[in-house]
């Protein structure tokens, strides 16, 4: 299937939150669990809590969810009268401040979510995908900001095993930052898919919250190897996270950005310009979710 989506307008704060999505181990999901918390602005942070961590395929499986959003995204308002809308709002949870604010529900057969992040529709990776899904469903995110709090799940979701339909709300955070009422990260679609590796995606998301198109950023190694891997680590295991991160630096100079190591450890990263894309667009119908796709 062909792919034609070329960025998703991300929300920062899901891109910038450390630990959010990290590198997994095998066994990894079993044994930890998901407790974040990201403190940015005067007064503000973001909690997010999961039975389990989020990895580098939960990240991707988000970005094209985001980047689906933006063309074909239908506003769920807080009062849904259907039963489908009224369901994905049930599982949205959104609770206190954001009682009344509206979803964003992207309406797609899961081979087309799929394509879009590069992966094939074979057997393991719908299973992959499926559980995503719960995963990320299950995630509470909590924010605060003064005096005031919000609290919905990261999204919620309905998917039809027999057909392959998939209906995906995302949170009000996510939704306004792609309905441009809040600033967001612009991730490059056609670079995530060139990425080989993990480390070079998780990489990738986090410098494309804080380096907009065009611009330049400098950052220690070991900054890098954090955006991977959040917890501390002995000093053999950061000397392979060091080779890890060098690699996944190879990786980013390979899909055209500057790679520039000025002073041991210390890296210049050039972000590539772009021009107007799609991705977008002011007149489609997002006033709510109707009972089936179109």
């Amino acid at each position: 299937m062909a792919t034609n989506l070329t960025h998703a307008r991300h929300d920062p704060m899901h891109c910038l939150a450390p630990g959010l999505f990290r590198s997994l181990k095998r066994g990894d999901r079993k044994k930890l669990k998901l407790d974040v918390t990201y403190r940015y602005g005067d007064n503000e942070c973001a909690r997010f809590i999961g039975f389990e961590p989020l990895g580098a395929d939960d990240m991707r499986l988000l970005q094209g969810l985001v980047a689906l959003a933006g063309p074909n995204g239908v506003i769920l308002t807080a009062a849904p009268t259907g039963d489908l809308p009224k369901q994905l709002r049930l599982g949205l949870s959104p609770k206190l401040d954001a009682k009344d604010s509206d979803g964003l529900v992207v309406r797609h057969h899961i081979t087309r979510l799929m394509a879009e992040i590069g992966w094939d529709d074979s057997g393991k990776n719908i299973l992959t995908v499926k559980a995503s899904l719960v995963r990320m469903s299950n995630v509470t995110v909590i924010i605060d900001s003064g005096p005031h709090r919000a609290s919905f799940h990261l999204m919620s979701h309905a998917f039809d095993a027999e057909d392959g339909k998939l209906f995906v709300c995302l949170n009000p955070q996510i939704a306004e930052a792609v309905l441009g009422h809040r600033p967001h990260s612009r991730i490059d679609l056609n670079e995530v898919r060139r990425l080989n590796s993990d480390p070079a995606r998780l990489m990738h998301q986090r410098l494309c919250g804080w380096i907009d198109p065009g611009k330049q950023g400098s950052v220690e190694l070991d900054t890098l190897c954090a955006y991977i891997w959040p917890d501390a680590a002995n000093a053999e295991a950061m000397k392979k996270r060091r080779q890890v991160t060098r690699r996944a630096l190879v990786e980013l100079h390979n899909v055209g950005w500057g790679v520039d190591e000025y002073s041991k450890g210390k890296w210049m990263l050039r972000r590539p310009a772009k021009g107007k894309t799609g991705g977008g667009s002011a007149d489609v119908d997002r006033t709510n979710v109707p009972p089936s796709p179109d």
